[in-house]
């Protein structure tokens, strides 16, 4: 199994990267799409559904899949053995930043159900502001895993 994995390792990064792309992708734009429709959705008639149609696709679609896919080929790199150094810190920046874009992921999925049920609170400086969120997150992330501090 070991042989299996150490053999498998480039295609497993390989897919992780893409769907950490694709995931990342979704976590910029889903508060942009939040920010509309704050901002712009009640000046035309039909826009609200075209928004809720919107989110709901990126969830269901790309930014759904994309977590459960960074997720797996990620812990499958995980148990590959030789390739992190548990004693180092960057294994442990970079995983608590995936577990916070795990939380931010679902975050963003609750105030889509908050717009569903018309109880969003949150105005459009807002979800720009959180925007800034997965930005930061990416940043620490790659650091960790290039520099490997």
């Amino acid at each position: 199994m070991t042989d299996l994995l150490f053999t498998l390792y480039p295609w497993n990064k390989a897919i992780h990267i893409m769907a950490v792309l694709s995931w990342m992708a979704g976590l910029f734009y889903l508060p942009r799409l939040f920010v509309y429709h704050v901002e712009r959705a009640e000046q035309v008639e039909g826009a609200p559904e075209i928004f809720q149609i919107m989110e709901e696709k990126l969830i269901r679609f790309i930014m759904k899949p994309a977590m459960v896919a960074s997720w797996f080929f990620g812990l499958m790199m995980v148990v590959t053995p030789g390739i992190i150094d548990w004693g180092s810190v960057w294994p442990w920046t970079k995983g608590i930043s995936v577990v916070a874009m795990t939380w931010f992921h679902f975050w963003l999925e609750f105030r889509r159900r908050e717009f569903l049920s018309g109880k969003n609170k949150l105005s459009g400086r807002q979800y720009r502001l959180m925007n800034e969120v997965p930005t930061v997150l990416m940043i620490v992330i790659v650091l960790s895993v290039i520099l490997k501090f």
